[in-house]
């Protein structure tokens, strides 16, 4: 009776715990195999109007100018003209010679256009006018997914997606750095996709593209990696149990 009683339950986890792995690995193949056999999210955003191709190209060029952000302006050959100026609340800028000058909703380039139609009215002949903007403190950024703290942050600068992503602490360990999106909003409401292979970025393959205030950048959850995830939290209590009897 004593040895039917202790080795009864030990051959019973000790058969059933490997058959369980087995059963979690088979299940998993054949999701992974399920996943394979039909399109990436990346292919159904890319098919949809107004979305770019992996790994597009993103600059700042049309970059609308706000209050608070801070502005490098420099006048070719002109010294004491150049100087760095914050947009005031009501979005303009104090500069010498031409006085008050409306920044914000311009872009840098239209801004530049603008103080050098001023400039060449009463005072200089074909100033060359370039802006910088140094501080994007009027814009945010949000971020979104398997990132170690979601939450919205302010873009400072000129601020990269590697940049966004480590300011929210680096992806989890179930993230998909393989297809990490910024979101964009449109003039007509919508958001155009844009996909980044974040390793490829890290590796230096790629470049680092800039983020612009408003964008989201949303990391995804690897299914392959959540599914391993999940098979082992779930298999770990009988994997000790079985070892103890």
């Amino acid at each position: 009776m004593d040895l039917h009683k202790n080795s009864v339950p030990g051959f019973a986890f000790s058969s059933f715990v490997p058959l369980l792995v087995r059963a979690l690995w088979c299940a998993l193949a054949f999701g992974l195999a399920a996943c394979a056999g039909r399109p990436s999210g990346d292919a159904a955003l890319d098919s949809r109007p107004g979305a770019a191709g992996l790994n597009a190209a993103v600059g700042t060029q049309d970059y609308l100018i706000g209050p608070q952000d801070l502005l490098k302006i420099e006048v070719f050959g002109i010294e004491a003209l150049n100087r760095s100026v914050r947009v005031n609340s009501t979005g303009k800028i104090g500069l010498p010679l031409i006085g008050m000058v409306q920044a914000g909703g311009l872009t840098s380039e239209q801004l530049a256009a603008d103080i050098a139609a001023r400039l060449t009215k009463d005072f200089l002949q074909d100033p060359q006018v370039i802006i910088f903007i140094e501080e994007y403190t009027s814009q945010r950024v949000t971020v979104v997914g398997a990132v170690k703290k979601p939450g919205v942050y302010p873009v400072k600068g000129r601020t990269t997606l590697l940049q966004v992503v480590a300011g929210a602490e680096g992806p989890t360990s179930i993230a998909n750095i393989g297809s990490v999106k910024i979101l964009r909003p449109q003039a007509d409401g919508t958001r155009s996709v844009m996909s980044f292979d974040l390793k490829a970025i890290r590796d230096g393959r790629i470049r680092d593209p800039e983020i612009r205030g408003e964008d989201v950048v949303q990391v995804d959850n690897s299914v392959v990696k959540d599914s391993v995830k999940q098979a082992f939290e779930f298999i770990l209590p009988f994997w000790v149990i079985g070892s103890l009897l």
